[in-house]
């Protein structure tokens, strides 16, 4: 426990910076939001009046000074697209983005790791090189490129799943129904997003493995008479799930707005779409709040791995 308090002190002032590079970054960017708000046929005096009405004619370190004060208060600003207050606009994205990533994540997690246990255990056969050369190739694929794809051949081509959203638009489902129906719609997004995830580890599963059934230890327990399946779950895996939980937990985080390739591919009504949108419309204190939302999921994501550690590896101790 003092671990994980003495690891949020230090995300504190982190988070701080990020929050001030952010903002310095997205102000010092090429554009200005009020020809996007206001549009191109107003006058000189009608932009000065909604650059006061925004706070965008103060001094920059100015506006810094006083967004950051808006978010001690909790409060994370005016969306100048959605007219709207920012905290809701990504509060109503956060669940579509979470159900996309834990799909593609989770299930590529899992489905990795069992292929590689089957690799590792099954070392330079034929069903060994063809796991390597599968995942090779999956790790080689854009996922834009295997998005279009997946909607040209299943979408378009079989008519098998739908071609974008996440729901039917008039199915007015409810209940199991509109489960299944989200579930239609997720699966080719999912995929999209979690074969990456799935190649890496597989590979990392695979090799990891094969150098913990090499190690003294499991000589060890085998000369003990441990069955191979206790040596291999008990003992070997756990050791060689380290390096995967390091690239699943890097993942988690910078997934909540890192998937926006898959979402604009599908219409998926999530972070990474509403990040495009802001970037497109100039929305400052949008793009602040999904920054935000962002640096706050992977210092946390570190955290929670870091304390995975422990817990696969006993040796493992922080102070």
């Amino acid at each position: 426990m003092s671990y994980f308090v003495q690891r949020l002190a230090q995300a504190v002032p982190l988070l701080l910076g990020l929050l001030v590079l952010n903002f310095l970054l997205i102000h010092a960017a090429p554009g200005d939001p009020i020809y996007v708000l206001a549009g191109q046929s107003g006058d000189a005096a009608y932009y000065a009046e909604m650059r006061a009405k925004f706070g965008l004619d103060r001094p920059v370190l100015e506006q810094l000074a006083r967004y950051l004060l808006n978010i001690l208060g909790g409060d994370f600003g005016y969306s100048y697209a959605f007219s709207q207050p920012v905290f809701g606009v990504v509060l109503g994205r956060v669940p579509a983005t979470l159900l996309l990533m834990l799909a593609g994540t989770g299930v590529a997690t899992l489905l990795g790791i069992w292929l590689g246990i089957v690799a590792a255990r099954r070392a330079e056969s034929p069903i060994d090189h063809l796991i390597s050369a599968a995942t090779l190739v999956g790790y080689s694929m854009p996922a834009f490129w295997l998005g279009q794809v997946l909607i040209i051949v299943f979408a378009a081509g079989l008519g098998a799943f739908p071609v974008q959203g996440m729901a039917t638009a008039r199915g007015g489902y409810v209940g199991l129904r509109y489960v299944a129906d989200v579930l239609w719609h997720l699966a080719l997004p999912a995929l999209t997003l979690g074969i990456l995830q799935l190649a890496l580890v597989t590979r990392l599963t695979r090799i990891a493995l094969r150098e913990a059934l090499a190690e003294d230890f499991v000589r060890t327990a085998r000369a003990k008479g441990l069955a191979s399946g206790a040596i291999l779950y008990r003992h070997a895996l756990r050791n060689a799930l380290l390096p995967v939980v390091t690239v699943v937990g890097g993942h988690i985080g910078t997934l909540l707005a890192g998937a926006v390739l898959t979402e604009i591919i599908f219409a998926w009504p999530g972070l990474g779409r509403l990040l495009y949108d802001a970037t497109l419309t100039r929305d400052y204190p949008l793009l602040m709040a999904i920054f935000l939302i962002v640096s706050v999921s992977v210092v946390f994501a570190n955290i929670l791995t870091d304390l995975a550690y422990a817990w696969l590896d006993p040796r493992v101790r922080y102070r």
